[in-house]
């Protein structure tokens, strides 16, 4: 029985239900309960920053986590009794691929860029640089000319794109190359005693493409997009990942697989042996 166990969770369209699909009635009450045990450590894991990783969890009653690892990837909190502690170490590990550069240094490189729109100052931070675009912009192309001018001044990033469904717009988020979701939750699994047998994670969107490629175990909610869909299948065959992959299909504990609900199926899926605690809180 395992006795240590992380799980992280995308917050928008993940585990909480404010997508186009409908929530299973009572999915979120069992996933509280289930992080709430003490053999689990939850960690957010969200494009939002803090204040509106704060908002989330009083609109939506979750439970307090343990970790937050926001701003797509370029802060890490530890949250204990309600005091959140920014992790230094995280952002001087990211600090170097800038070369001594910030996000405002790189404002001026993309300002004639007529598809980026900057977003809110409360949305950029010292190593995110963060931008609205039309949903239906040649992306690729944009990317690669931003790629251009990054390498040109030899700063190694990487570029985020996701829509924000709701918002019907896209996002396009600057940050260090290793500022990214995966190496935000490797570095969390590594430096706090995780690995890959006791680790879970959830998401549903672009910027969580590159985790549900890698070797951590990860689920895919049911109420993804398409796009999504057979964009992570087929990065996670390229990179021979299939058995750390998994998409929820709804069934478990008569749930849908959507939001909360694919997460405990996914936790499930890949750690059987506390399934038991999920089928005992439902039974109640």
């Amino acid at each position: 029985m395992l006795k240590h166990i992380l799980i992280c969770t995308d917050l928008d369209r993940t585990l909480l239900p404010n997508g186009r699909q409908p929530e299973s009635p009572g999915a979120r009450a069992y996933f509280t309960r289930l992080v709430s045990r003490p053999e689990v450590t939850l960690a957010y894991v969200s494009g939002r920053h803090r204040e509106l990783v704060e908002d989330a969890i009083r609109e939506y009653e979750l439970p307090l986590p343990d970790w937050v690892i926001g701003d797509v990837g370029t802060t890490i909190y530890q949250v204990s009794s309600g005091d959140w502690q920014r992790w230094q170490e995280w952002e001087q590990d990211i600090a170097g691929d800038w070369r001594g550069l910030t996000a405002i240094d790189l404002r001026p490189l993309f300002s004639d860029l007529p598809s980026l729109r900057l977003q809110e100052e409360s949305k950029q931070n010292r190593y995110k640089l963060s931008y609205y675009l039309p949903v239906h912009a040649d992306i690729d192309a944009l990317q690669r000319e931003m790629s251009r001018r990054l390498n040109a001044l030899k700063v190694a990033a990487s570029l985020i794109h996701s829509v924000d469904e709701a918002a019907s717009t896209g996002l396009l988020d600057v940050l260090p190359a290793c500022a990214t979701k995966l190496h935000a939750v490797q570095f969390l699994m590594q430096h706090r005693g995780f690995d890959y047998a006791n680790t879970v994670f959830a998401g549903d969107s672009g910027n969580d493409l590159p985790v549900f490629a890698s070797a951590i175990q990860s689920v895919l909610v049911a109420n993804a997009d398409r796009d999504i869909i057979e964009q992570a299948i087929t990065q996670a065959r390229q990179q021979e990942t299939m058995a750390a992959f998994y998409l929820a299909k709804g069934g478990f504990l008569g749930m849908n697989g959507n939001y909360s609900a694919g997460i405990l199926e996914g936790v499930a899926h890949y750690l059987p042996d506390i399934q038991h605690w999920m089928e005992e809180d439902y039974g109640q």
